[in-house]
């Protein structure tokens, strides 16, 4: 069992010269924010602050921004599958009319005679495949999901309620993404995937525009207050990580937080690309209990922005899940209640080693001035899951 931590410093990054990638043009983010803040129930997912651990840790301030809000789908995919499979159907409506039509014409089914026609197939671990199960609802289209073996069934039942017919396959996630591949092209379904590959890059660009939401809210509730000095973001393929550096570079500049990309421990696919400086699949057999970065390859598109522009990778083990999520449910130190999936910690787990760690706080900076941000991915996606987990003893 791979079981250990790991930190590396980003010996690729262009210090100094961190301009954000093109996959992220401020304009497609803003594009993003505007059509997603105009979605029913739309409402920017609470900021928390930490201030009992920060003063625990002798840290200057710690958020936890808490996606287990979001659309009531309790993850931060909400913002990019939903948001990726709509730009798809506008475009495919378009081609036939010469029209583009609104989100809410096609909420309301203006133009179902055209979308109920067009099938959207992805593979998932969990969350994004609810999130473009729930889209293709939303905006009456088919939807087929592909998930791996160790995909919950409560994770399944959750796709499944949207009317998506799920693929249950019985191998790991990379190669369930081949599978979803393999039957796209023969069927002729539209593919929106949240990781990239060779000749497949647009859609999952479009789908991390849509995680750039949330770090456009984290900084228009920050305000006038002085930025995060760092942030600890979940790895999985990229997607999310390579939004926060490429977004945060576009919102503060020169002033944008250090970015630290946690991952698993037992499914370290960017650790293992920081390494050997390229993408790289991580080594043996992936597994982990964090099931929404059971990950062993990297997505190319991701990579692209996080080899520029993170400053570090770090790994942590399967056996800080539990504790990390009894601390936010069942804080020691005041904090309120923070309700977090297996996936969600990685970064709090991340975060805890460091300031533990001398030699680590000193390589990273972090001093008793440090403004540290979490990015809080999920809450309880699989209440079964949630409840085993945080019943394990510390």
């Amino acid at each position: 069992m791979k079981d250990y931590y790991q930190l590396l410093a980003n010996s690729l990054a262009e210090q100094g010269n961190l301009d954000p990638s093109s996959v992220f043009p401020p304009s497609a983010c803003k594009a993003a924010y505007k059509e997603i803040s105009s979605w029913p129930n739309y409402k920017p997912t609470p900021l928390v602050s930490l201030t009992g651990l920060a003063r625990a840790h002798n840290l200057g301030r710690v958020w936890y921004k808490d996606e287990a809000h979001r659309f009531g789908l309790r993850s931060f995919k909400a913002l990019g599958g939903a948001y990726a499979l709509l730009r798809v159907l506008q475009k495919k409506v378009a081609d036939q009319t010469g029209v583009v039509p609104t989100s809410g014409g096609l909420r309301k089914g203006i133009f179902k005679g055209i979308t109920q026609d067009i099938t959207v197939a992805t593979a998932t671990d969990g969350n994004h495949g609810r999130s473009v199960a729930w889209g293709a609802k939303l905006f009456h289209c088919q939807c087929v999901v592909y998930v791996p073996l160790h995909c919950s069934r409560n994770r399944q039942l959750a796709i499944e309620q949207y009317g998506a017919n799920v693929v249950r396959c019985k191998v790991g996630y990379d190669r369930t993404v081949r599978r979803c591949h393999e039957d796209a092209s023969r069927n002729g379904w539209v593919i929106v995937s949240d990781t990239s590959w060779d000749g497949y890059e647009e859609i999952p660009a479009v789908v991390m525009q849509g995680y750039t939401v949330m770090t456009a809210e984290i900084k228009a509730q920050k305000g006038k207050a002085r930025p995060p000095t760092h942030v600890f973001v979940q790895g999985g393929v990229g997607g999310l990580a390579a939004a926060v550096c490429a977004s945060f570079r576009n919102l503060w500049g020169a002033r944008s937080p250090q970015v630290i990309v946690v991952e698993p421990s037992g499914a370290a696919c960017l650790f293992a690309s920081a390494v050997a400086g390229k993408p790289t699949p991580a080594p043996g057999k992936v597994h982990t209990i964090m099931a929404g970065l059971d990950c062993g390859r990297v997505s190319p598109v991701a990579w692209r922005v996080l080899s520029k522009q993170a400053h570090f990778f770090m790994t942590v083990p399967d056996s800080v899940v539990s504790p990390c999520m009894r601390l936010l449910a069942f804080s020691p130190y005041g904090d309120p209640r923070v309700v977090a999936g297996e996936s969600a910690i990685a970064g709090l787990a991340g975060l805890l080693h460091v300031v533990k760690n001398e030699k680590a706080r000193q390589l990273l900076g972090i001093s008793s001035e440090s403004r540290l941000l979490l990015l809080g991915t999920e809450g309880e996606t699989d209440p079964d899951v949630y409840r085993k987990l945080i019943r394990e003893k510390l």
